[in-house]
């Protein structure tokens, strides 16, 4: 398997960045504190309740992006 993990965290990072929209009020919408959710985007891994509520909230579906690194690494992974 392909050992570039796929880093949830910077990836909620970059759609709110490329929304216009602040950590501070991703935070308050999936009820966290702001210093909590800074912690949380740091992490390569998240709940999936909470990436449910972040999902819904920036109205984009992460749960395709990690799908999408799970079929390229097993497609890799056949090829080797």
């Amino acid at each position: 398997m392909n050992n570039n993990k796929l880093h949830i965290g910077e990836l909620i990072r970059a759609k709110l960045d490329e929304n216009g929209q602040k950590v501070s009020w991703l935070a308050e919408k999936v009820f966290c504190s702001r210093s909590n959710f800074y912690r949380i985007l740091e992490k390569d891994e998240i709940n999936l309740n909470l990436l449910w509520r972040i999902s819904c909230v920036l109205h984009f579906d992460f749960f395709a992006c990690i799908s999408d690194k799970f079929k390229a690494d097993e497609a890799e992974q056949k090829q080797q």
